[in-house]
Order: structure tokens, then C-alpha cells, then sequence
């Protein structure tokens, strides 16, 4: 069965053409997007999501494109139309369709887009327990990762990067030696003296929804906790490292840069926080 996507307005196969040429996300990578988990059929962390998705449609002034009731009915339709019982929903929000120009004007009706796609169980299972390894390299982005946008090229350079190193995640490191994030994740360690430690969420890194919730949690298990940044060398001194993302929630790094991390295999912290995790999702649910 043929995918199905919504696009601007219209629900069809995704094998059909339906974006157009001047459309400005597709010639200058103007717009936002979200990735949101779906657990057992159902959208997991949604209304953060939505909120973040505001947050970065207003940060570059388009405006949403319906109502947010409206916008989650949609959602729901694609999520039925594609059968999806675990994977990821994505949504994308581009300023909307001119005469290619640098300047747009202000009226512009915003497109939106969005795919079902599905994600096997098993493969965060697999992953928690064995772990995934990690490759380090300079961050190239622009200044304003909070905001999730759609231009992605450094973070695509970043992955294949990794995947030609035959790994998964490439953690992006800026000027100063410091550790940002992953090429698609939020990275974390517990440092040499146990404390769990992660960015501030400033202009540096994406506020990811499941740091959102991780935060959360900290203070329940009674860890010690510093929204601190790291350096490289403190993360490939750590007792552990992990990342954290929508699509498989906690990932165990056992291995950065072909060093091993710690014991080499997932530690209690990164264990605790996905416990922690998949029990506020089965109570959202």
C-alpha cells in the first residue's frame, strides 16, 4: 500500500507529485518542522510539540498554518490513512509558494506537509541494549539551532560523515572544544565525579522533547544534575554518555571516536532514564 501524505490541503499518495517548484521551502529551505513518536497508534509528547513547532514558526514570522484543533485532526487522519501502529509522524511548515526571491512578502500562505512513516519497536530495544557508537566533528550550523528548521545540510553531513565511519551518531563539537549535540540528538554524559550533565538550552542546541521530559525526571530518581556543557575530552572521560531523541528516546553511547565510554556497554544512568521515559509515556496513554 502506497504511503499517504497531506499536502496543503489535500491527503494523497506520496509516489504523486503535489509540491511546487517556488515553493520557498523547497528553494531556499525556508520553513520548520517536527518529528513526533507514535507509540501503539497513538502521538506521543504532542502537545510539546506543538508547542515548539509555534515557537519556531514565530521565531521566523510564518504564520501557522490552521488553527492548532484543525492541525491535530489532520494529524490524526494521516496517522489512520498510513496504519501506523509505532514510528514517527512528520510535520513541515514552509513560509509557502513565490516567484523565487530572497524577500517574500508578508501575506504568503504557509504549506504543510505531513507523512506517516513506520519505525520497528524491536530496533529501540536492540538499541538500549547494546548501545550505538559515535564519531566527533566540528560543528558547522548556523546560529540559531533552537529553532528546528528545515535547512539541514550540516547535520546531513555530519550523519553521512558518521555513516562512512560505519557509525550511527556524530556528535558536533563547536569552536571552543565544547560538545553541542548529535547530527539529530541531544547529547548527554555522567562526568568523572557522577554528574549527569547536559547543554543549557540556549541558541546552541534544539530543546529536544524528550530532554524536556528527561529534565523532568531528574530530580524524581534523585540524580546529580548540571545543565552544564562538556567538552570533548570530558565526554570521552565519562562514565557514560548517551543521546536522546523522539524517534528512539534514549540512545547509549558505548564508543566516541573508537574510544570506549566507561564500561563499554549501556550504564545505569542512561538505563534508569529510559525506564523513566517509557513510564510517562504509558501513563500519557
Amino acid at each position: 500500500m502506497s504511503r499517504i501524505a497531506y499536502i496543503d490541503g489535500v491527503y494523497q499518495p506520496m509516489d504523486l507529485p503535489g509540491i511546487l517548484v517556488e515553493d520557498r521551502g523547497y528553494q531556499f529551505a525556508d520553513g520548520v518542522y517536527e518529528v513526533c513518536a507514535i507509540r501503539n497508534g497513538k502521538l506521543l509528547d504532542e502537545t510539546r510539540h506543538l508547542d515548539r513547532l509555534d515557537y519556531s514558526l514565530q521565531a521566523l514570522n510564518i504564520p501557522m498554518p490552521m488553527s492548532r484543533a484543525a492541525l491535530k485532526q489532520v494529524m490524526r487522519e494521516t496517522l489512520r490513512r498510513n496504519r501506523v501502529s509505532d514510528g514517527i509522524l512528520y510535520m513541515q511548515v514552509s513560509r509557502g509558494v513565490a516567484p523565487r526571491e530572497h524577500m517574500y512578502d508578508a501575506d504568503l500562505k504557509p504549506v504543510l506537509v505531513i507523512t506517516a512513516r513506520p519505525i520497528a519497536a524491536e530496533r529501540r530495544a536492540q538499541i538500549m541494549r547494546k548501545g550505538i557508537s559515535a564519531i566527533s566533528v566540528p560543528d558547522q550550523r548556523w546560529a540559531r539551532c533552537d529553532i528546528k528548521s528545515i535547512s539541514l545540510l550540516p547535520n546531513v553531513l555530519a550523519r553521512q560523515s558518521a555513516r562512512n565511519a560505519k557509525v550511527q551518531e556524530a556528535w558536533q563539537i563547536d569552536g571552543q572544544g565544547m560538545v553541542t549535540e548529535g547530527a539529530a540528538t541531544n547529547a548527554w554524559i555522567v562526568d568523572a565525579k557522577g554528574v549527569l550533565r547536559t547543554r543549557p538550552a540556549d541558541h546552541e542546541i534544539l530543546n529536544g522533547i524528550v530532554r524536556q521530559v528527561l529534565l523532568d525526571c531528574v530530580a524524581e530518581l534523585g540524580l546529580k544534575f548540571a545543565e552544564k556543557p562538556f567538552s570533548l575530552s570530558e565526554a570521552l572521560a565519562a562514565k557514560e554518555c548517551f543521546s536522546t531523541a523522539s524517534t528512539m528516546s534514549v540512545f547509549p553511547v558505548v564508543k566516541l571516536d573508537g574510544q570506549k565510554i566507561g564500561s563499554g556497554k549501556p550504564g545505569p544512568v542512561a538505563k534508569a532514564l529510559s525506564v523513566a521515559y517509557d513510564t510517562v509515556e504509558q501513563e500519557v496513554f
